[in-house]
């Protein structure tokens, strides 16, 4: 039920989905506005054998204007990933065929359309907020942007009818509004349908089979952005790095079976632990990273009281599994790079694992050990 709830409103996929969302939406976008940039002005021609003159070149005039917008459009947004950005991108692909709808319906209704030919090609342009409607089905799109991007190509088709600009009789003109809603839904179920599939391949490529945490290749990549982003907003981010202590003498002792089962239950007692927007990354063979956004040293440290307080399951020796964890934090460690970032907490974790492991140290040599809290 979660995945199907994740296509109805566009804050449900995390950052990862979002990003590689984003990215697909724009270049789409920037293909689709390439090709109406070159396709829109070649028939020119065409309507200047089909109409009168006067209209031809009204037409004509119209269409260069669209080519240049789709021209713009193709040129914009280049080596942005935001899904802000991609959301507006989409937004003007819409608005300069709706534009262009509007101006040229009222203004084909002013001539008189009478000879057949004439009739067929205004037709073309009587359908476009079909064409438009229908291209939604390329994008990977939530039910809701769905909604909110078909509502003005619908708004625009309804008014030409209400105004008395329809090419067909208004009963007709009504069928075929009803036409372009099921249209409407049909396309955006799907770029649902598209959103759903692109998911589950981010999901499969992105994280790690056997603890269903990030990989390393992946989570250095959403490192980088969330440095990114706490650097330009300045806002704090945390990391804790987390190692499982002695984990080599179960694989050696009870096999790698063994050791997988306490890699699955330490990545589940830590997801449990963490945040919606925090990231687990599993950094090595028993090494984890979790990166904690807008959270202060001392939120950290609640947060690996709380894991460990959880903890992490058992060993098969029916021991609990214990961890050193070091914690880092972008401000007060005043940390330049995110791969300062990793280091200063591996240090911290490796200072953890020789005071006797089982123990967390955070900003400032803070310790945990146990279940006690003491400055070093």
């Amino acid at each position: 039920m979660a995945e199907i709830f994740d296509l109805f409103l566009p804050t449900r996929q995390s950052a990862f989905v979002q990003r590689r969302r984003a990215l697909l939406i724009l270049s789409r976008v920037r293909l689709v506005a390439a090709t109406f940039a070159v396709l829109t002005p070649l028939w020119i021609p065409i309507d200047l054998i089909i109409f009168e003159t006067s209209l031809a070149l009204y037409l004509a005039a119209l269409r260069a204007l669209a080519s240049i917008a789709f021209a713009l459009l193709a040129l914009s947004y280049r080596g942005s990933d935001s899904v802000v950005v991609a959301r507006w991108a989409l937004v003007w692909l819409l608005v300069i065929p709706t534009v262009f709808f509007l101006i040229s319906h009222p203004l084909l209704g002013q001539f008189a359309i009478s000879d057949p030919a004439q009739q067929v090609i205004a037709a073309g342009y009587a359908f476009l907020p079909f064409v438009m409607v229908a291209g939604l089905s390329v994008f990977p799109i939530t039910a809701l942007e769905g909604v909110v991007l078909s509502l003005p190509l619908l708004g625009a088709y309804f008014l030409t009818g209400v105004l008395g600009y329809q090419m067909l009789p208004f009963a007709s003109h009504l069928g075929a509004q009803w036409l372009l809603l099921l249209l409407a839904m049909v396309s955006t179920l799907a770029g649902m349908s598209q959103l759903h599939f692109m998911s589950q391949l981010v999901d499969q490529s992105s994280h790690d089979g056997l603890t269903r945490a990030y990989n390393r290749r992946v989570g250095e990549e959403m490192l980088v952005q969330q440095f990114v982003t706490a650097a330009r907003s300045q806002s704090p981010l945390a990391l804790a790095f987390v190692d499982l202590d002695h984990f080599k003498s179960i694989n050696d002792k009870y096999g790698h079976e063994e050791g997988d089962a306490a890699l699955r239950a330490a990545s589940t007692s830590l997801r449990k632990i963490l945040r919606r927007g925090d990231i687990l990354i599993r950094w090595g063979g028993e090494e984890f990273l979790t990166v904690m956004p807008n959270t202060d040293p001392s939120g950290a440290m609640i947060a690996v009281s709380r894991m460990r307080a959880a903890g992490l399951g058992m060993r098969p020796d029916g021991k609990p599994l214990t961890a050193s964890i070091g914690v880092a934090e972008r401000v007060v460690d005043d940390i330049k790079s995110w791969t300062e970032l990793v280091e200063k907490a591996d240090q911290r974790m490796y200072a953890a694992k020789q005071g006797g492991r089982d123990r967390a140290i955070g900003c400032g040599d803070i310790l945990i050990a146990k279940t006690e809290a003491v400055a070093v």
